[in-house]
């Protein structure tokens, strides 16, 4: 995940969580290392900091209320637009058969 030769890489907080999980599963931490392609002084700084409780990243911040309404309201148009438009196929090929 090296952008440039020299510069630090930048992880997902997803992509830790993984990389923890994976060690917490009873893979070693070397082993991990290796196949994610990560130091593994790193993966280690990842499971210490998941022990704490302190592993922060791209989605630590906080969501309010309001965002979670928001999400839930965006996926929930989503899933009906996508039924509107099921409706509409299947409308237009009943139509164009019964004729």
């Amino acid at each position: 995940m090296m952008t440039e030769k020299g510069s630090r890489a930048a992880y997902t907080l997803e992509f830790k969580l993984e990389a923890v999980r994976l060690v917490h599963g009873g893979q070693a931490k070397a082993v991990t290392a290796k196949i994610l392609g990560v130091p593994a002084p790193t993966l280690g700084n990842w499971v210490r900091l998941a022990a704490q409780g302190k592993l922060a990243g791209a989605g630590a911040k906080p969501v309010s209320a309001e965002q979670m309404e928001l999400a839930r309201l965006r996926a929930e148009l989503a899933r009906v637009k996508m039924e509107r438009d099921i409706l509409k196929k299947a409308t237009a090929y009943f139509a164009k058969e019964s004729m």
